[in-house]
């Protein structure tokens, strides 16, 4: 990581620092607004629709249903196979690809479709990238200036640097004001807007992340099946794993110093990335000893 200049820290944070040009070159568009993580946009975007029918598919991010609902609107979780059936009663669809914490991708193509449906009638479709640096051609950064189509990015997931705090908002232009107006002024810091224009242009280090990262979520995966645990589905960034010992399972790690993501519905864990070599290490012993007491 590139050392931040010290009067970063002493100044309020100010625009023409390069970021959101850095950002548009990216992720292929003209228009986006900077966030404090795609957190800040999930808990304002409701704010930007009258009482709506908002379709989660889930499972998913908790906090995307908990948002809508807190400022009144009406949220059904869908299963993708009942999306078709849904769409002419919704408002709002609202989907993460690829998944969390499934892994599950969904085509552009079949996006798209989804987003022409629902804005032929002032509809809005959302859909949380989070995780899709690594297959970026799976996006649907190019198409975010239609209206009705909201696209999520995160940049600490990728990047590393969930501290940061740092995400985008794809949309078009007039939303992205809207948004903008509601959120106010310095809603980034200087250090983190720094280090967005210094990062974002990096295209060989990029690719030099996409390759370790796939390769940690392959060695994961592996890890996973060698302790009788196979991954139901997952990417790059984490596995996830559907069982009916997963809450024992999550329970098991944490008193190891483990920490993983438990989801009653279906009953399931999802495993990131562990950060360093002997944090591979503590979870191998872990899953052994897991796979020792469950004999």
């Amino acid at each position: 990581m590139p050392a931040i200049p010290e009067q970063l820290w002493i100044r309020l944070p100010e625009q023409g620092d390069g970021l959101e040009d850095a950002a548009c070159a990216y992720y292929g568009v003209e228009h986006l607004l900077p966030v404090a993580g795609s957190q800040a946009a999930i808990q304002c975007l409701p704010r930007l629709r009258r009482e709506a029918r908002v379709g989660v598919v889930s499972p998913a991010y908790a906090e995307h249903a908990a948002a809508w609902q807190r400022e009144g609107h009406r949220v059904l979780e869908l299963c993708e196979a009942s999306v078709n059936r849904a769409l002419e009663r919704l408002d709002v669809l609202l989907l993460v690809n690829p998944n969390n914490p499934t892994g599950r991708r969904f085509s552009p193509q079949q996006l798209l479709a989804w987003h022409a449906r629902l804005a032929e009638r002032g509809g809005w479709l959302i859909v949380d990238e989070a995780f899709i640096d690594c297959t970026p051609e799976q996006s649907l950064a190019a198409h975010s200036h239609l209206p009705g189509l909201i696209v999520l990015r995160s940049f600490g997931k990728f990047f590393g640097m969930a501290g940061a705090r740092l995400g985008f908002v794809l949309a078009e232009a007039r939303l992205l004001g809207e948004l903008e107006e509601m959120l106010g002024p310095w809603t980034l810091s200087g250090p983190t807007r720094w280090l967005g224009s210094h990062l974002l242009p990096d295209r060989a280090g990029q690719q030099i992340q996409r390759q370790r990262l796939a390769g940690d979520g392959q060695r994961l995966a592996d890890l996973l099946c060698a302790h009788g645990l196979p991954p139901t589905g997952g990417c790059a960034l984490f596995q996830w794993m559907a069982c009916e010992r997963a809450a024992l399972l999550h329970e098991f790690l944490a008193c190891n110093g483990i920490l993983t993501r438990f989801f009653e519905r279906p009953a399931s864990i999802r495993f990131g990335l562990p950060p360093d070599e002997p944090g591979w290490q503590r979870l191998g012993r872990a899953l052994t000893l897991f796979a020792e007491e469950c004999r």
